[in-house]
């Protein structure tokens, strides 16, 4: 059979033929854009005319089409479905892409014909282009003598497949530690169809008649909140702790410690001195002293908000609190003060309204845009459900996929990714993913989202937005091609449709009477917004310092003993707290570890908030759900991906720079 990832897919936006796909093409892909890639760039080096913009910039942005069409594939199994034959060869391929992104920013050739580019008669997108070349060459270690090049290429190929290693134990030991439970009345307190998807999960595991509750990616596990057996809760609040530093095969403490090192080391051969530096300069941050100060500043407002919150639980529980008290308390004195009961709005959150009554409705009342789902263009897996997107004069904008779903071939957490880059230069629309983890209902019951739930599914889709409005050039700048401390920025912004009266009044209805969410209910969900800030902040925040204490380490000061370090480390930064731990702990720190996107960059959550409230200020001062206020964010943000400073596009749209006094309020942190 004809390898289909060959060749340009001759589906609509170029979707990949996943349906005539199978696990063995992507290697021999792989192989061949890798190969084509490299000649490729050896033709542009070996160019005898002079560096142009055209014959060295643009060449270069129209090379490796067929590694990015074959990556990009592969890694979306990767992260949402994974087979035994792809793990392996995610473990071989991954030094591979370390070792060839080396072959090209090491290029000393490549380089010499970029720093040759004459930039004068360039409009502002090529400059920047340019520019980004440049820098990244630098960042990658073209100054570097000989040896220490080929030393920062050995440093690479290790810390990808390490940090490969550490996210296949993560997945493992996220399903290792799912919890058996026998008998349905230990599940009291359990929503019924949470109960359903338990006795569901058992069973295909293997354990017909009993009850499995799977894990979450974060600390909190969902299930803490209604679970009225309190031995229960603490059993299950220590299997989601102890993930990856049990000590036993699936342990991932020596890999975190390893990973530490090495970045370590790198920062120190590029002339830095930790690898928060190094990765500050490729973000909006201005340093690393920036981030550290507002973390600071934020830390003992939230341990106090916190204290206090813990205060009220204790005085409810009537008993000491212990950490897998506090969820469940947590809704308790909700309900008592708020008369908000999340688990009872679950019947109003159906997921195929929230998905169309919800966010689709927010993104056509705000920017016109319509979905028309493809029943017949097929995702990689029979859950991928496929939308066609146009804009409002019906012409074609993109292709949507939504992948809401758990399963043990997926990873944690949820995520947005691209399978096809916007790019005027190469005459491409984009395809763009989102992946929930949602337990999966017996078939024919409803799918039931948590308020969070909810709120993930909004937020995905905010990257979706970002992804889909691209509209630039070049495929480098494309969508959400952004600093990683303003990714975040326009997924935290869809977030505010979720309770705007239009938008809940359409898809908040009960899912069997069709009633929709009594308004009485909104008005007190709105008052309850600042009751467990304190915990949300002091959770973030562990996890924004534990990232940044791994990541200012030296190459001797990696510590022996890592449940010692993030003990100290929690401590030194003002956030421990015997309640909370952080979001996550370094057993199951994916984010951090498992690659390196969010690597010392963890903070960019936050930091991208402070953007995230002022915007919804922005909204709101001037109308709100506005077609026009939706184009003006469209024309000057989302389309923009990376083609200018991003921060001159926020900029452009709130006439100013950032304030951090609106994310204050918001979290009741003045």
């Amino acid at each position: 059979m004809t390898n289909p990832l060959l060749e340009p897919s001759t589906l609509p936006f170029g979707l990949p033929p996943f349906a005539t796909i199978q696990d063995s093409h992507y290697a021999e892909a792989i192989d061949a854009g890798l190969a084509e890639h490299l000649a490729e760039i050896q033709s542009i080096v070996d160019n005898p005319e002079p560096a142009s913009f055209e014959n060295t910039a643009v060449a270069m942005e129209r090379s490796g089409r067929l590694l990015e069409r074959a990556a990009a594939s592969f890694f979306t199994l990767v992260s949402a479905d994974a087979s035994e034959a792809i793990r392996e060869l995610e473990t071989e391929l991954s030094p591979r892409f370390a070792s060839h992104q080396d072959a090209v920013y090491l290029n000393r050739g490549l380089y010499e014909r970029f720093a040759a580019i004459d930039p004068s008669g360039l409009d502002e997108e090529s400059i920047r282009l340019v520019q980004e070349y440049l820098r990244e060459f630098r960042q990658s270690g073209i100054q570097l003598d000989p040896d220490d090049q080929e030393k920062l290429k050995s440093l690479n190929a290790e810390l990808s497949r390490l940090g490969t290693e550490y996210g296949q134990r993560v997945k493992e030991a996220m399903k290792a530690a799912a919890l058996l439970v026998d008998d349905a009345t230990e599940l009291a307190g359990l929503p019924a169809d949470d109960i359903a998807s338990a006795a569901e999960a058992a069973r295909t595991a293997g354990h017909e008649g009993k009850y499995l509750l799977t894990l979450i990616q974060p600390s909190n596990q969902p299930a803490l909140a209604s679970l009225q057996n309190r031995e229960l809760r603490r059993r299950l609040y220590e299997a989601s702790i102890a993930r990856g530093s049990d000590g036993g095969s699936l342990d991932v403490l020596d890999l975190a410690k390893a990973l530490a090192r090495l970045r370590a080391e790198k920062a120190e051969l590029l002339g830095f001195g930790n690898y928060a530096e190094l990765v500050m300069e490729r973000q909006t941050a201005p340093d690393f002293a920036a981030v550290q100060a507002m973390l600071n500043r934020l830390a003992p407002a939230a341990i106090r908000n916190a204290d206090a919150e813990a205060a009220a639980l204790a005085q409810s529980a009537g008993h000491p609190l212990e950490a897998w008290d506090w969820a469940y308390y947590s809704s308790k004195v909700r309900r008592e003060r708020y008369e908000v009961d999340e688990q009872l709005l679950r019947p109003y959150f159906e997921l195929d309204r929230v998905l169309v009554d919800g966010v689709f409705f927010a993104a056509t009342s705000l920017f016109g845009i319509t979905f028309h789902e493809r029943q017949d263009l097929k995702g990689y897996h029979p859950d991928v459900r496929v939308w066609e997107v146009r804009n409002e004069d019906s012409s074609e904008l993109g292709l949507f996929l939504g992948d809401y779903y758990a399963r043990d071939s997926k990873r944690g957490g949820a995520w947005m990714n691209s399978l096809v880059d916007q790019s005027t230069l190469l005459g491409t629309k984009p395809v763009v993913i989102n992946n929930l983890n949602i337990s999966k209902p017996p078939a024919g019951e409803p799918t039931l989202l948590t308020l969070d739930e909810v709120r993930t599914t909004f937020h995905e889709f905010g990257h979706a937005l970002h992804g889909l409005f691209s509209k630039v050039t070049y495929p480098r700048f494309s969508g959400t091609s952004v600093p990683r401390d303003f990714v975040e920025y326009p997924s935290q912004v869809n977030e505010m449709w979720i309770m705007w009266h239009e938008i809940i009044g359409n898809y908040a209805r009960h899912h069997a009477t069709g009633e929709p969410l009594p308004h009485d209910i909104v008005e007190r969900l709105n008052e309850s917004k600042l009751w467990g800030e304190g915990f949300a902040t002091t959770e973030y925040l562990g996890a924004a310092l534990l990232d940044l204490a791994w990541h200012v380490l030296d190459v001797d000061g990696v510590p022996q003993d890592a449940h010692d370090f993030e003990a100290k480390a929690l401590a030194a930064a003002g956030v421990a707290h015997s309640l909370i731990p952080p979001r996550y702990r370094t057993g199951y720190f994916q984010h951090i570890f498992a690659g390196d996107f969010y690597a010392a960059g963890y903070y960019s959550y936050i930091w991208s908030e402070v953007l995230d409230a002022e915007t919804v200020d922005w909204f709101t001062e001037n109308g709100g759900l506005l077609r026009r206020n939706g184009e003006r964010f469209r024309s000057e943000l989302l389309s923009r991906g990376n083609s200018r400073d991003p921060l001159e596009s926020f900029r452009t749209l709130r006439g100013r720079d950032a304030s951090l006094d609106p994310l204050l309020k918001r979290r009741g942190l003045q």
